[in-house]
């Protein structure tokens, strides 16, 4: 634009009649038509591209979905605490008392198109006669939660539980929709390859946890090679103290010898590992999809220091720009788009269900102290998972989206 601006100015006319006023005005005039559109895009916000808006292009019809911003809606949000009986107590936002309304009153508006509203009825037709896995941590089950509830619309899911396990933990869930034929479980594994804790629940925080890097977690390695649909969705626990060990060595640490900086390399060799596990499995046949990092947004302090999130609106993009884990939201996220990349690359059918850029701004649909109804003593906030109903939703109408494409594709014998 500033070459041809110039070319424009240093042109030689041959008339040496012309006045220089007459000269002046129109070609005045002209540039300030041909220079209004850019000027327009200068002063509009607009969010650094992804790698993932180059890798999800041709699979959504020229059109990022991911690519957006929250524009207002009025109408009611698909269920509430009262129609849907799967919200845990701890997401149960208004039950528990949030008093305002304001993060239900928004929907994702990608730049370029449309994102069609989650159909009940049409998710469950596509994935009929079939059975779905979110492995990871409790992000997946917040997502299954939000898709129970979604179900729950049309249909009538029904705990099965039981029927495949005797844990009572409320990490690992089965449900059936009789009506379609149609199973889904959450397969706890919050670092996807096997790791050994001080705790034998796996729930400690402060000590050290030994990862082993190279070797996948049977807890859902050893059950998910004849499911139809695969979901990976973790981060969270990465943030702790951490041992890695590959080969039965230990080749480096997170947080350890009195160094609280976060070491990237077990978070990237997990997926690694994670792909090339269900890359190597002959029998699956089915689609995996990885849903990108969900940013946390502790204020004022961590989750354990007194953090808290009382927001009752989105960041604006001055206060996401100055946001002060950008950092590490970006470099987990790039972390796994290159991850991402490289398993497609060796052959993995793999989808992208893309809910970073959406979710770094609402840091409003957290349940915060509204997580238990009538327990007044709560000291911890929650700001990593989100409500139910709430911006959670958005990430099962991205998900109907993307299964959409990927089945096209695949009935026309694509790797996607």
């Amino acid at each position: 634009l500033e070459f041809e601006a110039r070319e424009m100015f240093n042109c030689k006319y041959s008339s040496a009649n012309i006045p220089k006023g007459a000269f002046l005005l129109p070609l005045t005039l002209f540039l300030i038509v041909l220079l209004l559109p850019f000027l327009r895009n200068l002063i509009q916000p607009s969010s650094k591209p992804s790698l993932a808006t180059n890798l999800e292009t041709k699979e959504t019809s020229k059109c990022n979905i991911f690519s957006g911003s929250w524009v207002p809606y009025t109408k009611e949000p698909y269920y509430n605490n009262e129609t849907c009986p799967f919200i845990l107590d701890q997401l149960n936002c208004l039950k528990s008392g949030r008093p305002d309304r304001e993060f239900l009153k928004l929907r994702w508006k990608p730049h370029d198109c449309e994102l069609p509203l989650f159909n009940a009825t049409q998710f469950l037709k596509l994935v009929q006669g079939k059975s779905m896995a979110f492995v990871g941590d409790s992000m997946g089950r917040n997502q299954v939660e939000s898709l129970l509830c979604l179900i729950n619309t049309v249909a009538h899911p029904e705990d099965i539980t039981a029927r495949h396990t005797s844990n009572d933990d409320i990490f690992f869930r089965w449900w059936f929709v009789p009506e379609y034929n149609f199973t889904v479980t959450t397969l706890w594994s919050p670092f996807l390859v096997k790791f050994n804790d001080s705790d034998p629940s796996g729930r400690a925080y402060y000590s050290a946890t030994k990862l082993y890097l190279d070797e996948a977690d049977t807890a859902w390695s050893s059950k998910i090679e004849n499911f139809d649909y695969v979901v990976f969705s973790t981060g969270q626990w990465f943030f702790r103290p951490l041992t890695f060990y590959e080969e039965g060595k230990v080749v480096g640490c997170q947080k350890c010898e009195n160094s609280t900086e976060l070491n990237y390399y077990g978070y990237r060799r997990a997926f690694r590992t994670a792909f090339r596990t269900m890359r190597d499995m002959k029998g699956f046949k089915g689609l995996a999809f990885l849903v990108s990092h969900s940013p946390e947004h502790f204020e004022n302090g961590a989750w354990n220091e007194g953090g808290s999130c009382n927001r009752t609106m989105p960041l604006s993009v001055e206060e996401r720009g100055a946001y002060k884990d950008r950092d590490i939201v970006e470099a987990l996220y790039e972390i796994q788009m290159e991850e991402f990349k490289e398993a497609r690359e060796k052959g993995l059918r793999l989808g992208l269900i893309d809910i970073t850029d959406a979710m770094a701004v609402r840091a409003d649909g957290h349940p915060s102290r509204f997580r238990r109804a009538g327990d007044k003593n709560l000291k911890v906030s929650d700001c990593v998972h989100w409500c139910l109903p709430g911006p959670v939703d958005t990430w099962n109408e991205f998900f109907i989206h993307v299964i959409k494409f990927q089945g096209q594709n695949h009935n026309k014998g694509t790797m996607l």
